[in-house]
């Protein structure tokens, strides 16, 4: 039985998001420069609807259009908060609608921002596991992204003293992606359109 599929038509005669190739065909077949594509499931098309099309630039990463309005507002936003990089190092995750505290880790001795970045949308995905929801994560650390995708942090901090802690949180954040392989949408926070993500530490 062939899984299901959902089609987010950006460009085409009328845009939306159709159950059906052929409702979808109805609308791109013969447009020109029709923007189109099919996603696993409903989510990841409403997300990826409001997000914008994406089409890929001259390094092969994946760039949004500038058609991307607003957040989305049913998610989870993260963000790590550093004094000195490396240095002593925290994170939290919000409620991007209103920004209500979801999970705060208490700051390590010593790491980077990174580091924190990356444990923060780890958590994020835990949590979001643990209570059995399944809404976006926003990070505004494209770093962090490339590596929960490659679920290995390559940090370069040294290992000692100060930085076992962190270190050894780093590597049971890898395991726990190895072992649970997340499918939850993790979309990059536009900072120019939108401003400071919602988790942000405000030390700039």
């Amino acid at each position: 039985m062939k899984k299901k599929k959902w089609y987010v038509v950006w460009k085409g005669r009328s845009p939306g998001i159709y159950e059906t190739w052929a409702e979808c065909e109805k609308q791109v077949k013969g447009y020109q420069g029709a923007r189109y594509k099919s996603y696993p499931s409903l989510q990841e098309a409403k997300a990826e609807y409001k997000q914008g099309y994406q089409s890929p630039n001259s390094s092969g990463l994946v760039k949004r259009s500038t058609t991307t309005i607003s957040p989305i507002e049913e998610s989870v936003s993260v963000d790590a908060g550093t004094h000195g990089n490396p240095g002593p190092v925290e994170y939290q995750g919000v409620y991007t609608k209103d920004g209500k505290l979801l999970f705060k880790k208490e700051a390590y001795p010593l790491g980077t921002n990174n580091m924190a970045e990356f444990l923060a949308i780890v958590h994020a995905f835990k949590f979001l596991h643990n209570n059995k929801m399944n809404v976006p994560v926003y990070t505004d650390s494209q770093t962090a992204m490339g590596w929960v995708k490659a679920k290995k942090a390559k940090a370069t901090l040294v290992r000692n003293e100060k930085s076992v802690a962190i270190w050894d949180d780093v590597q049971e954040a890898e395991q726990w992606l190895r072992d649970h392989n997340p499918s939850f949408t993790l979309l990059k926070w536009d900072t120019k359109a939108w401003g400071e993500i919602k988790a942000d530490y405000g030390r700039k």
